[in-house]
């Protein structure tokens, strides 16, 4: 497992003239601190970003899959992610994973969950649909070391214990119209990150 690529974002207008950071483009190294990559643009602070969702990561092999439904070349950084990893091994992802690569330690904090933003960025307004049918949301993670990254880094996976909730269960979750109170209790006991644990607090309140 090692690190394909390193990506920053800049700000660009999109067609409703919001600015956005999604737009990501490879560079060789970068500074890793408890925020996030030194230099990459966050507009829209509300939803993203923070402690809790410094990086954003995708892999190679995510990648392959959607070239392959799409019929098209994409490069790093295509679904705004700042780190681009070969894979994430062959364990499904838990929150609370960790990620070890050089001097920086991430931990899995929440799956990304799709918005307009990115159907604009891929030029297709049905595409929140497919990623949310696609189950390959990618993570987000905190920073609990800083330091610098570098293209093709090595990465040391530490898995959480194989009772934590998965990402994609986490995901699926996310779009379960009655979910399950005990289910969510369950979700509520993971390293979550913030915003997704207060929507999930609020759901199980209301149940």
């Amino acid at each position: 497992m090692h690190l394909i690529s390193v990506n920053l974002g800049h700000p660009q207008l999109l067609p409703d003239k919001t600015t956005t950071g999604i737009y990501k483009s490879p560079v060789e190294a970068a500074q890793i601190s408890t925020l996030g990559l030194v230099g990459d643009h966050i507009d829209d602070q509300e939803h993203h970003g923070g402690p809790d969702q410094a990086v954003y990561v995708y892999s190679a092999e995510d990648y392959d899959w959607w070239m392959e439904q799409l019929g098209e070349a994409l490069q790093p950084g295509t679904f705004g992610e700042n780190l681009t990893f070969s894979s994430f091994g062959p364990a499904p992802l838990r929150i609370g994973d960790r990620f070890r690569i050089g001097q920086v330690l991430l931990e899995v904090s929440a799956p990304r969950i799709p918005c307009a933003t990115l159907a604009a960025r891929m030029n297709d307004p049905q595409f929140v649909k497919k990623f949310r049918q696609a189950q390959r949301p990618g993570f987000y993670a905190r920073v609990l070391e800083a330091g610098q990254v570098r293209k093709q880094d090595p990465i040391e996976k530490i898995a959480a214990p194989t009772h934590c909730v998965t990402l994609v269960e986490v995901f699926n979750l996310w779009y379960e119209k009655a979910p399950d109170a005990a289910r969510l209790r369950w979700v509520l006991t993971a390293p979550l990150a913030s915003r997704a644990r207060k929507t999930f607090a609020g759901r199980l309140q209301s149940t």
